[in-house]
């Protein structure tokens, strides 16, 4: 079992950055395969990047050469850079886990979910 816990959205204008940080419980953190998704209002839920154990990262084309996946294994926490950042990034964001070996983009292939963040891109 782990339990994720995500923080740093806001409120922040077009072209600006945020980071966002998801804190795991639990001692074998770095067995799991990070990822976030992000569910705009009124919309699914979808993938936004994931890193592998071993530090691996893949995007989803619409956030690809603006956001950046990095993970701490000894603080437990894997982070999400955000720059460049578009109304349309407006969205909850979510941190989940698996252990599962390789990397998914399916909302049913991560185990372990936070109760995510929000990010509300506007001037």
């Amino acid at each position: 079992q782990v339990q994720l816990v995500e923080s740093g959205g806001g409120l922040v204008q077009p072209g600006g950055s945020l980071r966002l940080s998801c804190a795991a419980s639990g001692r074998t953190f770095s067995s799991y395969v990070m990822a976030w998704f992000r569910q705009p209002p009124g919309k699914a839920r979808e993938f936004v990047g994931a890193s592998s154990t071993g530090g691996t990262t893949f995007y989803s084309d619409s956030v690809k050469g603006r956001f950046t996946i990095s993970r701490d294994n000894a603080k437990n926490t894997v982070y999400l850079q955000m720059n460049r950042l578009k109304p349309e990034d407006t969205a909850r964001y979510y941190c989940a886990a698996t252990t599962r070996a390789g990397i998914y983009t399916s909302v049913t292939a991560y185990d372990y979910w936070g109760q995510g963040t929000q990010v509300t891109v506007s001037s």
